[in-house]
Formats: structure tokens, C-alpha cells, sequence
């Protein structure tokens, strides 16, 4: 991702009157620098707009903050009724969760890909979510619940 295209993005994403849902791809696909991206992700635009929020290559290697800010900076309009396509570095999607997270108190919306029916489904994430757990879900040694 060039600096305009990062910078168009960071300008999109800070108007405060977006239409509609915005489906924030964390990381470009393997593949998109060459034309030729391994996987393909359209199906999820039908839960939004697909706005990439890093290039392919982006890692989080010794010193997070950079990238921290970044990602903070990207995704401060992430609504409730936005999605994330968790695609890329596992720690990148662990800090864009915690952000996400932090800005909703908890409650987001990601896309997960179901391989048998070959299309995405929506998961919504709570992890306030206060519910009673069934007598039938105690581990099966008879063990407790930790």
C-alpha cells in the first residue's frame, strides 16, 4: 500500500458519514502486489464496503507502538454494525481485536469464512455477555471450570 492510497484511506475512514457498513480487511491478501491475490475475498462485501488497513507484508516484529498507532488511528470509526475480515499476522489481529474491543466496550463483528459452503458468515463478539452456562457443557473428567 502507497502512501496515497494509505492516506485516501485514512481520509475516508474519517468521515463521519459513511453510508453504510464498512468491512475492514486488516491486511491486503497475499498475492495483491503482483495481481494475482491467494484468496478471494469479495463474497464478503456483501456485509459492507471493503476498506484494506495494511499492506500484505506488515508484521509486528520487536516494537508494536508504530503499528499500535496505526491501527488505532484506522480504525477509530469502527462502529457496531462494522465487520473485520481477520486476515494477515496473528499478532495484527490480536491488537486490531483489543482496539476494536476497547472502542465498543466489547461488542464487534467479525467475518469468518465457512470452507464447506464456500461463502462468509457473521460472528458477533461479546465478551461482556452475561449468560448462564448449561449443566450439559461441564468438562467431561468431572473437573471444574476455571
Amino acid at each position: 500500500m502507497d502512501i496515497k492510497t494509505y492516506n485516501k484511506t485514512v481520509e475516508y475512514l474519517s468521515t463521519p458519514d459513511k453510508k453504510g457498513p464498512i468491512v475492514y480487511v486488516l491486511q491486503e491478501i497475499p498475492g495483491t502486489r503482483e495481481g494475482r491475490p491467494k484468496i478471494n475475498i469479495v463474497g464478503a462485501s456483501k456485509y459492507g464496503e471493503l476498506v484494506f488497513l495494511l499492506p500484505e507484508l506488515s508484521q509486528i516484529i520487536f516494537s508494536p507502538g508504530p503499528l499500535v498507532f496505526k491501527l488505532r488511528k484506522l480504525l477509530k470509526n469502527y462502529t457496531s454494525e462494522d465487520y473485520l475480515l481477520l486476515t494477515g499476522d496473528p499478532a495484527i489481529i490480536g491488537v486490531a481485536c483489543s482496539i476494536v474491543s476497547d472502542i465498543t466496550n466489547g461488542k464487534y463483528k467479525v467475518l469468518k469464512w465457512d470452507k464447506q459452503e464456500r461463502q462468509y458468515y457473521p460472528i458477533v463478539i461479546n465478551l461482556y455477555e452475561k449468560g448462564k452456562i448449561d449443566e450439559d457443557d461441564k468438562p467431561i473428567d468431572g473437573g471444574s471450570r476455571i
